[in-house]
């Protein structure tokens, strides 16, 4: 892979959907996923589901959504063991539909 040239592909603002399976209740993972993304900067929302899992959106610039992704992915909080994450519905956006990135009951 050749290096360069691709920032400008990261310039933009994203919006994305995210579902994370696996231990994710009842171990302050929203609590981690909002401490996480505020310090991205990015917004959204985190919620658990009625079927075990937690889903919600985050929105901000590409590189760092791209982060928050990765740790979605294999970290997430201290506790938890993730099996899987899924992302949909990426989209280029404008301008950010949160104000903040907030946990919803």
């Amino acid at each position: 892979g050749g290096g360069g040239g691709a920032m400008a592909e990261d310039e933009g603002l994203v919006s994305v959907d995210y579902e994370v399976s696996g231990k994710v209740q009842g171990v302050f993972f929203r609590k981690y996923t909002q401490g996480e993304a505020k310090r991205l900067g990015l917004v959204g929302w985190v919620q658990n589901t009625s079927h075990g899992t937690v889903q919600g959106q985050i929105q901000g610039p590409t590189a760092r959504v791209r982060e928050l992704q990765e740790w979605l992915r294999k970290i997430g909080s201290p506790q938890s063991r993730i099996s899987r994450a899924e992302f949909s519905n990426e989209k280029k956006i404008k301008a950010l539909e949160h104000k903040e990135f907030q946990i919803l009951k």
